[in-house]
């Protein structure tokens, strides 16, 4: 029985999948080998590259013009900048990869010949030479992982790499593609043996192209999870497909885990009779993140990055992106967070990242936060919005000072703070959805719990600022118009210097948004 992979390349025989050489630019990809190019793959993490270059190795020695050998060098990862065991490793890998996947045996020989021989820093370039030299057909070399070296490993790798450029296909190989989850423009390397940081540019100045591995379009989302159906006789609702869409854009790891989740976990979507409709798609959604799964778990490692932080940082808070360097958000781009939407602007790249990120940094003010009696509830355990009001101010009076030093991003502490408090509202018995958009200067939240639903908008006031409570009351007013409410609270943080302590200055007053709703509007 086949099923939706997460893990690793896909196999025909075990997973659904889309033919993997039909999501790369096969045409263009062969004109490169026949030219002779280097080039890279790169895209985020699980996102099908190492399938593609299973793939290609496949159709490749298939078709017999060519040698193609693959070898992933993360192996050599763990040695760092210490050159000799390093350069060592990526030798005798290539060479074992050679002889386990092709059956060259005479690759492993060869390369222990050559690193008896030879210093570390020219055994790459003498062995590719002398492989190349007695292969019978010009050699593709596929590299995986490389940008999990760094440098002088990565330095040494590149410039041997592009040492023998000028000597191939008979004493280098025909062509070399490096796999990554960046784009070698992006490597800034910090080599002990360079007085400045350089760029994988600079070291590998042979490159022909960067190819990058998109993501499913939604007729490539529906072809996946239809082969589901085809498979089992399981169908999902036109409106669930629509709905994996819509929360995935296409991202390939998380089209797998959400269908994996609704069809081969939940005991209501292994019933084979029973469609698979919005409800289990939005549950399964909800599962993944609650659990942290590891590919959502790499979001939070990455959000401690400074250059991760400075560009995610203003987003969350609705803040206009001004004077980041470009190659801050090309990086973010590779690393699959953002995405360039129509008409050029940039956003979270999908809406599970987007309720993800918030929801990873208000972990720790979560964490924090006091023992809290649910006062919000009446006694049919339905959320009460007016003692749900009353306990957030008295949270907030109480404990909003310490628990602002906790947030992890100082600019949208309050928000976190505020977060971590509703999700201990909903508690698995609602939800919490947000939205933001860059230069709005503002974050909306949706609560839901049970027949309730309250939208709430925060914004910050800062010094040199006017007031915001007016533009807040226009912004709230067309968001509670989608949501069809007739009112809804406004939470104004206040961050100027030389305020009053938390405790004196929170309050709250009723006033009408332009169309007549009525706004509670907070002053925190």
């Amino acid at each position: 029985m086949r099923f939706f992979n997460t893990e690793g390349p896909v196999r025909a025989d075990e997973h659904y999948l889309l033919p993997p050489l039909q999501r790369w630019r096969l045409d263009e990809v062969r004109t490169l080998i026949s030219q002779k190019k280097y080039f890279l793959l790169h895209a985020p993490r699980q996102t099908g590259k190492t399938s593609c270059l299973l793939a290609l190795l496949e159709h490749l020695n298939r078709e017999g013009r060519y040698q193609a050998v693959y070898a992933n060098l993360e192996g050599a990862q763990a040695y760092r900048e210490r050159l000799d065991p390093a350069m060592a490793t990526i030798v005798t890998d290539i060479a074992t990869w050679a002889s386990d996947g092709v059956g060259d045996t005479e690759a492993p020989a060869l390369a222990r010949e050559v690193l008896a021989q030879t210093p570390p820093g020219s055994a790459l370039g003498v062995f590719l030479s002398r492989w190349c030299a007695r292969l019978e057909r010009p050699l593709v070399l596929l590299l995986d992982e490389v940008d999990a070296l760094v440098g002088d490993t990565l330095v040494s790798l590149l410039r041997q790499l592009r040492a023998g450029y000028t000597k191939r296909p008979a004493h280098a190989p025909n062509t070399v593609i490096l796999c990554g989850v960046r784009d070698l423009r992006d490597y800034r390397i910090h080599a002990r043996s360079e007085p400045a940081p350089i760029t994988g540019g600079s070291a590998f100045n042979i490159k022909a192209e960067s190819l990058r591995l998109g993501d499913f379009s939604a007729v490539e989302t529906r072809t996946l999870l239809t082969e589901h159906t085809q498979d089992t006789g399981q169908v999902f609702t036109p409106e669930a497909l629509d709905r994996v869409w819509m929360l995935t854009q296409g991202q390939p790891w998380l089209v797998n885990a959400l269908a994996y989740e609704c069809c081969f976990r939940m005991p209501e979507g292994r019933d084979r009779a029973r469609p698979i409709d919005v409800a289990l798609i939005d549950q399964a959604k909800e599962q993944l993140i609650l659990r942290r799964v590891t590919h959502l778990d790499q979001l939070a490692d990455k959000l401690r990055e400074e250059r991760v932080r400075r560009i995610i940082e203003p987003m969350l808070a609705g803040e206009a992106l001004e004077q980041l360097p470009l190659s801050d958000l090309e990086y973010l781009t590779d690393l699959g967070l953002l995405r360039q939407r129509d008409g050029g602007g940039i956003e979270i790249a999908n809406p599970i990242y987007r309720e993800v990120l918030p929801r990873i940094l208000a972990l720790v003010p979560q964490a924090s936060l006091p023992r809290i009696a649910p006062t919000w509830l009446d006694a049919q355990g339905q959320l009460d919005s007016e003692a749900l009001l009353e306990a957030f101010l008295s949270f907030w009076r109480q404990h909003g000072e310490p628990l602002l030093k906790s947030a992890p991003y100082h600019e949208i502490a309050p928000h976190l703070v505020l977060m971590a408090f509703l999700h201990r509202v909903v508690n698995g018995g609602g939800s919490l959805e947000r939205e933001y958009a860059i230069g709005a200067g503002r974050m909306d939240l949706c609560l839901r719990y049970g027949a309730v639903t309250l939208g709430i908008e925060l914004k910050v006031w800062r010094d040199g600022r006017p007031d915001p409570l007016t533009q807040g009351l226009e912004q709230l007013d067309d968001y509670l118009a989608g949501l069809g409410l007739a009112d809804g609270w406004l939470v104004l943080f206040d961050r100027r210097s030389g305020q009053p302590p938390i405790a004196e200055r929170t309050r709250v007053a009723e006033r009408l948004s332009p169309s007549g709703r009525c706004i509670q509007v907070i002053r925190a």
